[in-house]
């Protein structure tokens, strides 16, 4: 069934005018990393709900693409890691075409920042240390869930799943790392930072890895 006029009319109306900050090329840092960090503490200091929240695209190995919202838990000059199981669908995706693309947005702060890259696993030391660290529920919940595989229905094998693995636990704070859990690292090769500006005409600020380093430069919007 179509959308009837008024409401199609609704949503073409919406807008709205970004006059919250401004990004000169000249005042970006030199290096990516360091201008993800500064941006990331301000959407810290901002109270933002999960500011680490982040769109992760993959891709099938026959270039189909999919995303979905992933929780960054770590980033330095190695990459940017995130958790999942590895036989979901973007754990099998990563798996077989370990590349993706990042996206962070802030919309009070009108910035949104794009990074793509390259993906390996991390160790299995570093999945371990960071599983062992989660809430003993969310342990549990990892062993659990066979994720992205189809249910009978409803949540009563999970559930009885859970119940099984609470008793089998009980006396453990810290469960063994399931064997298909643990994290992916992206490794940037390009950055672009983009600041909401108005009548549409935003700054974007794109950083290219290449063999001396970085280099930055400013893309029309």
């Amino acid at each position: 069934m179509g959308k009837d006029t008024s409401e199609t009319n609704l949503i073409q109306n919406l807008r709205e005018d970004y006059r919250a900050s401004t990004l000169e090329l000249e005042r970006t840092m030199g290096h990516p990393l360091d201008q993800f960090g500064i941006w990331f503490e301000e959407a810290l200091k901002a109270k933002l709900p999960e500011p680490n929240a982040m769109t992760l695209a993959t891709a099938s190995a026959d270039g189909m693409p999919s995303a979905r919202i992933v929780l960054l838990k770590n980033y330095d000059t190695a990459g940017f890691v995130f958790y999942t199981n590895y036989g979901s669908r973007k754990g099998q995706e990563l798996l077989k075409n370990p590349q993706a693309a990042l996206v962070f947005c802030w919309l009070p702060l009108q910035r949104q920042i794009r990074i793509e890259g390259r993906v390996e696993k991390i160790s299995k030391e570093a999945s371990t240390a960071y599983f062992q660290s989660r809430p003993k529920s969310s342990q549990i919940g990892a062993w659990v869930s066979n994720q992205s595989q189809p249910t009978k229905g409803d949540r009563s094998e999970l559930e009885a799943k859970e119940a099984a693995l609470k008793k089998r636990f009980k006396e453990v704070e810290q469960l063994p790392l399931p064997d298909n859990w643990g994290g992916f690292r992206i490794i940037p090769e390009n950055y672009e930072f983009w600041q909401g500006r108005t009548s549409r005409l935003h700054d974007r600020i794109f950083y290219k890895k290449n063999k001396d380093g970085w280099e930055k430069l400013r893309l029309e919007p």
